[in-house]
């Protein structure tokens, strides 16, 4: 098995891939500028050679294997057939695609699984409703059904028991989900003033599905892109009023690293009688401890709470003072029962993988400090997007006792056309995701915004934008691949 730590996949012969070498990765080595957007526009000479790919944007290749044998038995000409990990699951994709794809969507079941029979013209429209909602077939459930070892039970409640102790809190608080947007999804869906017809209020740039999730499932949302001056005192009057059905907002935000107030925003929400939902993903919960502030924190336990890269899963935790704990509580423990729950085989790695941290973070820290240090002061360098660079004083405020500033960073060069050569030149692994024992790069708003990207780059987001995972290798040498990759800037 490589170790991507002492042998990166960065050249173009490792396109494609996993990341890590496993076959339950989440990543994918796209190692040039030229391969990410030969990804986004599908060409075949890049698609072709894709071992892998994040699982909620590229089928997983057991899930693909099981699919293809449930519509061998399924599916009729001008069909292709969907997996759904419930029936509840199958159901709610079937009211969404339908009325979006004009078409009559057919239901059926294979090897236990519920299965959505879907005309070729709504194709898309299904591929969405799971890369949003995240209610997915996992790897390895697909490989014990192939293998003919299907199994039962559920250990969620020692995942509970353990993330509750990362939280701070009873692991009744605590909820497991089949992925990070699953959680989110089951929080909008979870919300009564949501089913009461009011919009979300998105504070901070987000991870791209986190708002698509509140555009296209919920009564959608008023985006705030950046919590400062009048406009933020206008979003804190609002929500003082009660306008909204929940506030959301990530603390860092993805990919720019900052941070809102957070205490000024939850006294606010909590006058207006507001949900408010914050995702720690960017930094994880040993970095930040936000659960007095808000009414849930919603986690994505697939970056470094895992810290390996090879299992999806997330969770959603309410502040047990909530004023709306007792119908969040209620209403997450049936999503998680009935749309998106965690399968055996990942409960059982997610808890295996749970044993170094927060430990761990600590040399991620390190190395996301220094590196963010080194670019700063880089000629090369426009910009950099960290927490001890950007909006500090916030993120201060609701930093860990022992927490530090997060492994996530992001950085814009001064001459912004020479980004690909500098990435290209970059000797660390690259692909999508972040959260892995090694260094990940990508081109983030290439990958995240690639038909968006000039409202992107209206939203401060440049498309050469780079992003930089911090893994756990010897903070010397990795800051010595980056100044190398730099002297082409």
């Amino acid at each position: 098995m490589r170790d991507m730590k002492s042998s990166p996949a960065w050249q173009e012969v490792d396109l494609g891939i996993p990341l890590p070498d496993s076959p339950h990765a989440c990543s994918v080595c796209l190692p040039t500028w030229k391969a990410v957007v030969g990804y986004e526009e599908a060409r075949d000479k890049v698609v072709r050679r894709m071992r892998m790919g994040y699982p909620r944007f590229f089928r997983h290749p057991l899930v693909d294997r099981l699919t293809g044998m449930a519509a061998t038995e399924i599916a009729v000409d001008g069909e292709e057939v969907f997996l759904f990990p419930t029936k509840v699951a199958a159901q709610r994709a079937q009211r969404w695609i339908e009325p979006r794809g004009e078409v009559a969507v057919r239901h059926a079941g294979f090897q236990g699984l519920p299965v959505l029979a879907v005309p070729a013209k709504a194709r898309q429209v299904a591929v969405d409703y799971q890369r949003f909602t995240g209610e997915l077939v996992s790897s390895r459930q697909a490989e014990d059904i192939i293998s003919g070892k299907p199994r039962g039970g559920n250990k969620t409640h020692l995942l509970q028991r353990r993330l509750g102790k990362i939280a701070g809190t009873d692991p009744k608080q605590v909820h497991i989900f089949n992925s990070g947007m699953a959680s989110i999804t089951a929080v909008l869906r979870s919300l009564p003033g949501v089913k009461e017809g009011r919009k979300t209020l998105q504070i901070e740039f987000p991870y791209v599905d986190a708002l698509k999730v509140q555009e296209l499932f919920g009564n959608g949302v008023v985006f705030l892109n950046q919590a400062e001056g009048e406009s933020f005192d206008e979003a804190l009057r609002r929500i003082r009023q009660g306008e909204f059905a929940g506030v959301f907002t990530e603390v860092p935000s993805n990919p720019l690293l900052r941070t809102a107030d957070i205490p000024r925003l939850s006294a606010a929400c909590a006058e207006g009688g507001v949900p408010l939902i914050i995702d720690d993903s960017a930094v994880g919960p040993s970095n930040v401890a936000v659960l007095r502030y808000a009414d849930v924190v919603t986690s994505s336990l697939t970056k470094w709470l895992s810290g390996t890269g090879d299992v999806m899963g997330g969770m959603a935790v309410v502040r047990p003072d909530s004023p709306f704990a007792g119908q969040l509580l209620t209403a997450l423990a049936e999503e998680c029962a009935s749309s998106s729950p965690l399968y055996v085989g990942d409960a059982e790695v997610l808890l295996s993988n749970l044993k170094g941290y927060p430990t761990r973070m600590a040399q991620h820290n390190a190395n996301g400090e220094a590196l963010a240090a080194m670019l700063s002061q880089h000629p090369a360098v426009a910009q950099v997007y960290h927490p001890s660079v950007v909006s500090r004083e916030n993120y201060d405020r609701i930093k860990a006792p022992r927490g530090g500033y997060g492994p996530l960073l992001s950085f814009v060069l001064k001459n912004p056309k020479k980004a690909p050569k500098v990435f290209d030149a970059l000797q660390v692994s690259k692909g999508p995701s972040f959260g892995t024992p090694f260094t990940l790069a990508c081109p983030y708003t290439l990958l995240a915004h690639y038909r968006e990207l000039d409202w992107a780059e209206g939203c401060g987001v440049s498309p050469e934008l780079i992003r930089v995972s911090c893994g756990t290798e010897e903070t010397s040498l990795l800051l010595a691949h980056f100044a190398a990759a730099l002297e082409l800037a």
